[in-house]
């Protein structure tokens, strides 16, 4: 599946967190990684620019954070984001430089490239969402299937089991969500598409697309 390996997917150099994909090839392979990686990462940030906060949070000096948010470690919060009021991170999370993180939204076991944008009401979990990806209001990331077995990768005929029981989905760089959606367990959008509001979606949905339903997934014409 070239299209869900991580070279198709993100521009690396977009995110802080660009080492922990350098021996992955496709993007969930590091989620169990998260964790670990944000602390031994956090020890080594500039003083200057970041500062501890609790145990294994680091805070960009430049990042906007409202007071009635709540920050779990470990976490790391990037330069100029914007953490807005009553937001929820449960920890596991690396929030990029001039993210938003809205009202009301939960994250947790996650990596937002720079410039993301998960401004209302939002669920991520368990999931990696490449550079400037917005989320409308209400749409959330599926992360568990309902029957707990584990997730499978599935495009067409081709699948890849992922030994994971928790994976929301991959989001390619600048993926545009409609509100209201929900991306299920193991769903990977490829760069540069956009999916309408109100949208149930799994599988595997191509790069500059334009996701409409299940059985109509047009290409971008530009």
């Amino acid at each position: 599946m070239e299209e869900c390996k991580i070279k198709n997917l993100y521009n690396l150099d977009e995110t802080i967190a660009k080492d922990i994909f350098k021996d992955a090839t496709y993007p969930w392979e590091v989620l169990p990684k998260i964790e670990e990686f944000i602390i031994k990462l956090g020890k080594t940030l500039d003083p200057t620019e970041y500062e501890e906060k609790g145990e294994n949070i680091w805070i960009a000096k430049s990042a906007k954070v409202a007071p009635t948010a709540y920050i779990a470690g470990p976490a790391i919060i990037g330069k100029n984001a914007e953490i807005r009021h009553c937001a929820f991170i449960r920890g596991k999370a690396i929030v990029g430089e001039g993210t938003v993180v809205g009202n009301s939204t939960e994250l947790k076991n996650v990596i937002l490239f720079n410039k993301v944008q998960v401004p209302h009401y939002n669920y991520v979990g368990d999931s990696i969402l490449g550079y400037k990806s917005h989320m409308g209001a209400g749409s959330i990331t599926s992360n568990v299937k309902s029957d707990k077995k584990l997730v499978i990768v599935k495009n067409g005929n081709e699948q890849i089991e992922t030994g994971l029981k928790k994976f929301g989905a991959m989001l390619g760089d600048e993926v545009e969500v409609g509100c209201g959606s929900v991306l299920n367990p193991g769903t990977v959008v490829g760069k540069h598409t956009n999916i309408y509001p109100l949208s149930s979606v799994r599988g595997v949905i191509p790069e500059h697309s334009i996701y409409k339903n299940k059985n109509e997934i047009v290409k971008k014409i530009d």
